[in-house]
């Protein structure tokens, strides 16, 4: 199994909520200071922080799986790094890339997805790297499946849900959240504007504003 799942740091969970479930995806586990979200297509998690964190708005880049210990072997066994420690919520595997990016894959709180989810909604992630080709096989090495590459980017799909994004950069990080919505696009910024939610179009693209009024993408059909 390996389904994405990037987590949003945020001190307003009640805004990410809104926006999130303006979007089409369902809230399925809510524990307080932590929420999960699922798209048609992968999950987002919500992490509450305090708003004087310097993590609140931050985005980290990560994925769920089934097996801890099987996924860490496999992963092992195909030559990228992966730890199985305690992660202090738990067991979790330390991925570590050989640009030095580091991310966790958690076991999965459940396998399924809500039939609630905007089908048509997938959970995009991000890894800026100097290094495309290099992360691009970490990747490989976890299970992710190629879609399309270029000497400057490669995407990924993942057997049950979600994008996995490399972008070029000149420094490795994660990227913000992203999404891609292979529906009716213009019926998503209707839906989105009924919710007070003001996305800006440009092309096949939907800009959307975050509780911090900074940018989501919504990569429609091209």
């Amino acid at each position: 199994m390996l389904r994405v799942r990037p987590i949003q740091f945020t001190s307003d969970v009640a805004g990410w909520k809104h926006l999130l479930t303006a979007l089409g995806l369902v809230c399925v586990l809510d524990r307080g200071d932590w929420l999960e979200f699922d798209a048609g297509s992968g999950r987002v998690a919500l992490h509450r922080t305090s708003a004087d964190s310097p993590d609140d708005g931050a985005t980290a880049f990560g994925v769920e799986v089934g097996h801890l210990a099987e996924f860490a072997r496999r992963t092992m066994a195909d030559g990228t790094r992966a730890e199985l420690f305690d992660a202090g919520h738990g067991q979790a595997v330390r991925i570590t890339a050989g640009d030095g990016f580091t991310f966790l894959a958690d076991k999965a709180t459940s396998g399924a997805t809500s039939p609630d989810a905007d089908p048509g909604l997938a959970v995009v992630g991000t890894w800026l790297t100097p290094d495309v080709p290099g992360a691009a096989q970490e990747l490989r090495n976890i299970g992710a499946r190629p879609r399309r590459a270029s000497p400057d980017a490669a995407d990924f799909s993942t057997k049950n849900g979600g994008i996995l994004l490399v972008r070029k950069s000149p420094e490795t990080a994660t990227g913000g959240l992203a999404f891609e919505y292979d529906g009716d696009l213009a019926a998503l910024e209707v839906r989105l504007a009924a919710a007070g939610l003001a996305a800006a179009r440009a092309g096949s693209v939907l800009a959307v504003p975050d509780p911090l009024g900074r940018t989501i993408s919504v990569a429609g059909p091209a």
